[in-house]
This record gives structure tokens, C-alpha cells and sequence, in this order.
């Protein structure tokens, strides 16, 4: 009965061991081209072998010149200004707009903005320049009170604005001003276009 045990437990594991001997399943190229998976070796069944596809390494990230993220909340004129410029280079009239208090503003008047904004950044940028500060890195008073009398919280910053330089429509070589008046609200600086 040993005998009969051991011999049946041999004729088991018989295969187990080949296999392991053999190396599992070998990816071939056939002589037509055609991908051949056999448990011999590729010369055994006249192919190629094909090694399989180098594990991909991430590579490191390529240098660019990025924009960098948009600017959520201005702290103080030099970052509205950064991000005005920012959004040129970026030519996106959404961050623009995300720049602007839209307090107030309907929908309508919103998209409308934004399409003014487009046209903008459709001329290339010359320059973008603090006016009615005391100079251009002016911080408005950020200190906590009620806001004045009619404001709501939305009084430009010291009377300033950004001047917003760009090439003229007409292709004369002249350039176009944009007037953005900057208003001081919940912390932070936005911008209201001119009147």
C-alpha cells in the first residue's frame, strides 16, 4: 500500500516539476510574424523570441515653462499684478475673470466680460501698471471695521487701479488701455472693470 502511495504521489507531482523545469510560457515571433506562446523554447518551433516590453520608468518631468497657478485670493497689488500678467501669458480669459469680484453681476453681464476679456488676450500684452496707489507695491489697509457708508465691503484699494497695456486692435502698431479698478474684499484684492 506504501508502495502504491508513493508511486501515485510521484505520477503527481511528475508535471509540477516539468513545468518548473521548463520556465513557464515563452513568447515567440513566428516566421510569418504572427505572436506564437508555447511551453518550449522559441527555436524549438522555428520563432523568435519576443521579449516582453521593458517595464515603463516614469520619467523625471520635462523642464517647462509653465504658468504658475492661478491666484485665488491677491494679497497685495504686486500678486493681482503678477496674475493679471500670468493670465496673458496663459491667454485665458477664465482666470481673468477669476480675478474679478463678480458681486452683483448677473449671468449675462458675466459671460459677456469674459468674452471682452477673450478679445483682449487675443492682442499681445505690453505692459500691466499700478495707477492711484501710493506706489506700485501699495498693500491696501487690511485692517478688520465696517467698510464705508454704500461700499458693501467693495472699496477700491487706496482709489487704485491696474492699467492693463495692450497692442491696438487696428494693427497701427499703437497700443489699447484697459482700466481695472481694484476693490478691496474679504481679504483679498479683486478687480472690477473701469467705469
Amino acid at each position: 500500500m506504501r508502495l502504491q502511495f508513493s508511486l501515485l504521489l510521484l505520477l503527481l507531482l511528475l508535471p509540477v516539476a516539468a513545468a518548473s523545469a521548463q520556465g513557464g510560457i515563452h513568447r515567440c515571433l513566428g516566421a510569418n510574424g504572427i505572436p506564437v506562446f508555447t511551453d518550449r523554447v522559441c527555436t524549438d518551433v522555428n520563432a523568435a523570441p519576443l521579449l516582453p516590453p521593458p517595464a515603463t520608468v516614469a520619467a523625471p518631468p520635462a523642464v517647462t515653462t509653465a504658468t504658475p497657478p492661478a491666484v485665488l485670493c491677491a494679497a497685495d497689488l504686486a500678486h493681482l499684478k503678477q496674475a493679471v500678467i500670468d493670465a496673458f501669458a496663459d491667454r485665458s480669459p477664465n482666470r481673468l475673470a477669476g480675478l474679478m469680484l463678480w458681486n452683483g453681476d448677473g449671468q449675462q453681464a458675466v459671460v459677456a466680460d469674459i468674452r471682452v476679456y477673450n478679445q483682449l488676450m487675443a492682442h499681445p500684452l505690453i505692459g500691466v501698471s499700478v495707477t492711484g496707489a501710493a506706489d506700485d507695491d501699495a498693500e491696501p489697509d487690511d485692517a478688520p471695521g465696517p467698510s464705508p457708508a454704500g461700499s458693501a465691503g467693495n472699496a477700491p484699494a487706496h482709489g487704485a487701479a491696474l492699467l492693463v497695456q495692450t497692442e491696438s486692435e487696428d494693427g497701427s502698431g499703437g497700443t489699447g488701455q484697459t482700466r481695472f479698478d481694484v476693490v478691496h474684499h474679504a481679504g483679498c484684492l479683486w478687480l472690477r472693470p473701469g467705469e
